[in-house]
């Protein structure tokens, strides 16, 4: 499985952006895609998730209620709309495919996109 996250940039606090996932290759071995994002010198954290099959999300609670994570399974696409971003939420966002269950650890993910840098700034 390929992927090729886009979309990164930057916006302004309270403003809105959109990231996508594009997985392709052999996605009949993705069960389901996480986004996790890093600070340099900080871990990679986990945002969010959304099974293909049945869409089902997961979302830390950092961003739950501003974030929304979403799939068109035609386009083997996952978007990742951002909403009343805060400067925290500067970080580089990488997106990931699980092969079965998906859960917050990057542990679980064993296929990794390059990553779109998202910047939150006045």
């Amino acid at each position: 499985v390929q992927l090729q996250a886009s979309g990164g940039g930057l916006v302004q606090p309270g403003g809105s952006l959109r990231v996508s996932c594009e997985a392709s290759g052999r996605t009949v071995g993705s069960a389901a895609v996480g986004w996790f994002r890093q600070v340099p010198g900080n871990e990679r954290e986990f945002v969010a998730n959304i099974y293909w099959n049945s869409g089902n999300t997961l979302y830390a609670a950092s961003v739950k209620g501003r974030f929304t994570i979403s799939r068109d399974n035609a386009k083997n696409t996952v978007y990742l709309q951002m909403n009343s971003l805060k400067p925290e939420d500067t970080a580089v966002y990488y997106c990931a495919s699980s092969p079965g269950w998906a859960n917050q650890s990057p542990r679980n993910y064993n296929y990794w996109g390059q990553g779109t840098l998202v910047t939150v700034s006045s």
